[in-house]
């Protein structure tokens, strides 16, 4: 029986990567100028998750992934040093299971030539936000360098925030760039 919840615990967590993960790549796309466009993964690749532990804590309706966690769906891969899944009850497979995934610590996310960097993040299902914080969210593709300390995205319009903390916003764009606007 708790290998079972374990597998369902692991497919919910699996499905709400997926929408972790496109939603991510889709509106840093919508948001950053044309030459950082990122890449949009496919609903229907396989999703492996890789850590060191997991715990599902049915009590609290959460999963905990922690020591060198990595997901890798196709050729985009997520590594951090923890990641917790928050599910609404013990009814996952409903169509809106998860609540939230928070993210902590080397958060690194790659695909292709881009990546993002962060200490902190969270994707927030029932408001529709995805934030990347830190003392630097960098936001790369090749030579081309976005960085702040805080990465905001509102998945419902698409409006996406890179704030400063009190410094400022720095862009670095490379002209020898292939992929400028």
């Amino acid at each position: 029986m708790k290998t079972n919840r374990i597998f369902l615990c692991m497919t919910i967590i699996s499905a709400g990567l997926i929408i972790f993960s496109e939603t991510f790549f889709a509106l840093a796309a919508q948001s950053m100028p044309q030459h950082m466009k990122f890449l949009k993964l496919a609903d229907n690749e396989i999703i492996q998750i890789e850590s060191g532990t997991l715990e599902v804590h049915d009590q609290e309706n959460k999963a905990y992934f922690t020591k060198d966690v990595k997901v890798v769906q196709g050729t985009t891969t997520l590594q951090a040093d923890e990641m917790v899944v928050l599910y609404r009850d013990k009814n996952y497979l409903s169509g809106n299971g998860i609540r939230r995934i928070n993210i902590a610590r080397n958060i690194l996310m790659k695909s292709g030539m881009q990546q993002v960097t962060a200490e902190k993040g969270f994707f927030d299902f029932d408001t529709k936000i995805f934030v990347l914080t830190g003392k630097q969210v960098v936001l790369t593709q090749g030579s081309n360098v976005f960085i702040g300390c805080k990465f905001v995205v509102h998945t419902d319009t698409g409006d996406a925030k890179l704030d400063s903390c009190n410094n400022r916003v720095k862009i670095q764009l490379d002209p020898k760039s292939s992929n400028m606007m």
